[in-house]
């Protein structure tokens, strides 16, 4: 049965995502904002040129290194075995085919990418698998690879609701984020301004992301950083209504929050600076804060400047957790392993070799559907 309610009581089911072939990324519009931040300011003192300026659904495929993504394809596959054989439940979505053809909108078409980061596009709560509104265009269909998994879930009783799908032309992106540099989290950015007319347009839509929502028994946080997150909040807010709490923070980051802000366990946050309390509801301000020392470089691959990186060096901080003890770690990130440790907790190192270059950690890539915990109150 399905039932998860939080990110730290004790794992018993989850899904684990796929990267088989993966082999490049459509950047288009939607590419360019929802990797904004990332695109911008993390690889040096340079900005990646935009090219999302050719006008509605228009893209250029980024091609990955086939090395690259077989490396990625192994260290996913082996973090599926490795949970698998800690007695976890392990289930996995269908594989993209590698001749996947393309996907299409109205006034649009991208490449199809894998279900890998799962967190993403679909949220947990207690009972309840939601499919949240997708931001990308080349990712509007993935939760279809999850669908088999759900499809048994429910047929054992959990609820499935599907958020409004947005149209995804131009026009539906609230663009001052990436319009006003003061906002941008990372160094020089490129605004992007040239949004195109299409005969499709609609307005705002809501859009959120499951990783935007940090789940805290009855209460679930969620990070707002432009007007499309906000409608998507107001929509879950009426969705959960009687079953959880709503709390909006105020651009905690451009988007997810995973790798900002982590529960560890109740009253304990993995954090990237403590500062970040001061975005938290008051009743979650007096938790500690574990902030580990500041990534280092060399723990991470060299790339050459056709690799596109979509993370910032903080994605380590990504961590997951299989009970209130023991966290899965990135095996190179040797700072986060002697913090956690120090703090008590019984550290699993894990081979991710290549996390910027497909942005996400061992949480972006898993969605845990069972775990021990309930409806607690934590405040």
């Amino acid at each position: 049965m399905l039932n998860s309610y939080d990110d730290f009581t004790q794992l018993t089911e989850i899904i684990v995502g796929s990267a088989e072939n993966y082999l490049g990324h459509d950047r288009d519009l939607t590419f360019e904002l929802f990797f904004h931040e990332a695109l911008g300011g993390y690889r040096s003192d340079w900005a990646y040129p935009r090219l999302a300026a050719r006008g509605t659904g228009q893209a250029e495929h980024w091609k990955i290194s086939q090395r690259y993504a077989e490396e990625l394809h192994e260290d996913v596959e082996d973090l599926a075995t490795l949970i698998g054989s800690l007695g976890i439940t392990v289930h996995r979505p269908l594989p993209l085919p590698k001749d996947a053809a393309a996907i299409a909108g109205l006034g649009w078409q991208a490449a199809p990418t894998p279900a890998l980061n799962i967190r993403d596009n679909t949220l947990i709560v207690g009972n309840e698998i939601i499919e949240t509104a997708p931001a990308i265009r080349s990712r509007y269909l993935e939760t279809r690879l999850l669908a088999p998994v759900f499809r048994r879930y429910f047929e054992a009783g959990a609820r499935w609701s599907t958020m409004p799908r947005p149209t995804l032309t131009d026009a539906s992106f609230d663009l001052s984020y990436a319009r006003d540099a003061a906002t941008t989290l990372g160094g020089p950015t490129e605004p992007v301004t040239n949004p195109q007319p299409s005969p499709y347009d609609v307005g705002t839509e809501m859009m959120l992301d499951g990783a935007q929502v940090l789940r805290l028994g009855q209460d679930l946080i969620v990070n707002i950083a432009q007007d499309n997150h906000r409608i998507g909040a107001d929509w879950l807010e009426q969705q959960v209504a009687g079953r959880f709490r709503i709390h909006r923070v105020w651009r905690m980051a451009d988007n997810h929050i995973d790798s900002m802000l982590l529960a560890l366990k109740p009253g304990v946050f993995l954090a990237r600076h403590a500062g970040l309390r001061d975005f938290l509801p008051e009743a979650f301000r007096t938790w500690r804060f574990i902030v580990p020392p500041e990534p280092d470089p060399g723990s991470f691959p060299a790339y050459d400047d056709a690799d596109l990186l979509l993370t910032s060096p903080y994605i380590d901080i990504n961590v997951l957790s299989l009970d209130e003890e023991r966290v899965l770690v990135n095996a190179d990130c040797s700072g986060l392993i002697k913090t956690l440790e120090s703090e008590g907790f019984t550290v699993i190192p894990v081979q991710h070799r290549h996390r910027r270059l497909f942005g996400g950690g061992f949480h972006c890539f898993t969605l845990d559907t069972c775990r021990t915990g309930g409806p607690e109150d934590y405040r």
